[in-house]
């Protein structure tokens, strides 16, 4: 893999990705813990990239006449935690510590309500498109610092049609699997490789 930019979590910030505030977020239940990675696909208008729509989308600030598609989900309130654009540049818009409004109604593992425990991940994509190399490479770098982070994900990633089956699609069957989960055990082994090195 390329390299690319390396991410750290630090009070619930990923340090290496742009900050983008969005006011869609709430608090997540008092001591509940993180336990699982929810990975979504989006793209404004569908299956169109570009454009900042997405970003306009998860702040509030969407010109709804931009676009016949915008006025199905006019007054959505939606946000995710990450965004992943086309070209591996990650957006995050709220904090880890914060309930980010991604997954709606939902159950993983027979526990409801999976934006209560859950960190969302988007990738700018459809169901009908592969996704691109630079979305792999961040995603994996960005998995990894997350489950340094949050111990409790290392076995508990899904996509949205895992969680809400029946009503969502995504990630979609464009996205590989087995790709990204054979880069992630790839980058694992190395860093654990570098660190015995090191001691």
């Amino acid at each position: 893999m390329q390299h690319v930019p390396s991410f750290q979590v630090v009070e619930g910030q990923l340090q290496g990705a742009r900050q983008v505030p969005s006011p869609n977020f709430n608090a997540r239940p008092t001591d509940q813990e993180i336990q699982l990675l929810v990975i979504h696909n989006i793209s404004l208008p569908p299956s169109q990239f570009g454009g900042g729509y997405i970003e306009q989308f998860f702040q509030n600030q969407m010109d709804w006449s931009q676009h016949p598609y915008f006025q199905t989900i006019q007054g959505l309130q939606v946000s995710a935690h990450l965004l992943i654009l086309r070209t591996g540049e990650v957006l995050q818009f709220v904090n880890f510590a914060d309930r980010a409004w991604h997954a709606g109604r939902s159950s993983y593992l027979a526990q409801p309500e999976c934006n209560d425990y859950s960190i969302g991940i988007e990738l700018e994509g459809s169901d009908d498109l592969p996704f691109e190399t630079a979305q792999y490479q961040s995603l994996v770098q960005v998995v990894h610092s997350l489950q340094q982070a949050y111990p409790s994900i290392q076995q508990h990633i899904a996509g949205h049609s895992d969680i809400a089956p029946g009503r969502k699609t995504d990630p979609g069957p464009y996205f590989d699997w087995q790709y990204f989960r054979e880069q992630l055990s790839q980058l694992k082994a190395s860093t654990s490789q570098e660190k015995l090195i090191n001691q």
